[in-house]
């Protein structure tokens, strides 16, 4: 077995999450106080008990999923000698999950991690005023149908695909006028459904460069170290290990397209063949047969997951 490690991205969050390896393994629930000291606030809490809707707010949603995130990869350390550098070919993370990546590598300390993307969440919230904005999912578009709808329905405005997420679910991202124009078109041109997401800003679109300088400050400002392994970028579907070009992708993510179904392809090529995706939900670990039947997708985020995958090491 062949192994990348995966990191989820926010739309994975869900009330409970970590509370069940806080309860069981005393290094998860030192990790939540270390996430809760660095940003002042009980986030553990919210992560808990809810409510939901504070919860999925982009400043809380963010460093709390990778809180979850590196709470797993560090009960697998300690519970199973987990070694990333020797258990692993690759990490990877969607969109906020690259940075759960790089913490898990030993890239960030979990701090800066958990500091950085309540900033990021800020940033982004920020960057354009409720409303103005949307994103949708095409489902049934692949790449280039998604990217000619969208180029099509701009019409001036922002209007670009966000997320390449496997054959069949695209999603754009732009000014809410453009994305509406969008779904109109895709359904004119045969897609089979075309939903608005629930999200409060257009992420991974040109909209959010006021949100890609605020991360270009506050990670010039940061010490990042080599990964233990190499990181597989959003941004270029390739592995990076350099520190000033993780520093330099990381802020083009932030306005990028997520290129995740060539980032999983592009591990496969290099003979990964089992993706274990470490934190909540088990978005990435079920898209990995859908970018490639070959492929196998396994979701540690529990106690008894990680009882489990421990006798697969």
């Amino acid at each position: 077995m062949t192994r990348a490690f995966v990191f989820p991205g926010q739309g994975s969050q869900a009330v409970g999450m970590g509370r069940e390896l806080a309860e069981a393994f005393e290094v998860a629930r030192l990790t939540f106080e270390e996430v809760d000291d660095a940003l002042n606030q009980r986030l553990s809490r919210l992560m808990f008990e809810g409510p939901e809707a504070d919860l999925t707010l982009t400043e809380n949603a963010q460093p709390a999923l990778m809180a979850v995130s590196v709470a797993v990869t560090r009960v697998l350390k300690e519970q199973g000698g987990l070694d990333l550098a020797k258990h692993a070919a690759f990490v990877a993370g969607h969109s906020l999950g690259e940075y759960s990546a790089l913490c898990a590598a030993g890239s960030f300390t979990l701090g800066d991690t958990a500091r950085l993307l309540k900033l990021r969440g800020q940033a982004m919230q920020k960057a354009v005023p409720v409303g103005k904005g949307a994103m949708a999912a095409l489902l049934g578009a692949e790449l280039e149908q998604a990217q000619s709808i969208a180029a099509d329905a701009a019409q001036g405005d922002v209007c670009t695909v966000a997320n390449d997420n496997s054959s069949g679910q695209v999603v754009i991202s732009g000014h809410a006028e453009a994305i509406d124009r969008a779904i109109v078109l895709a359904a004119e041109r045969g897609l089979k459904r075309s939903v608005r997401l629930p999200v409060s800003a257009p992420f991974h679109c040109p909209l959010m460069q006021p949100a890609a300088d605020a991360m270009a400050e506050a990670l010039a400002n940061v010490t990042i170290s080599a990964p233990e392994v190499p990181v597989v970028a959003n941004v270029v579907a390739a592995a990076v290990s350099d520190p000033n070009a993780i520093r330099r992708l990381l802020v083009e993510q932030v306005t990028g397209m997520v290129r995740w179904r060539e980032g999983v392809l592009y591990m496969k090529e290099q003979g990964v063949d089992t993706l274990v995706e470490l934190g909540s939900g088990k978005v990435l670990s079920g898209l990995a047969k859908r970018i490639d039947k070959e492929l196998a997708g396994i979701s540690v985020q529990t106690p008894a997951d990680v009882e489990s995958f421990l006798k697969t090491l």
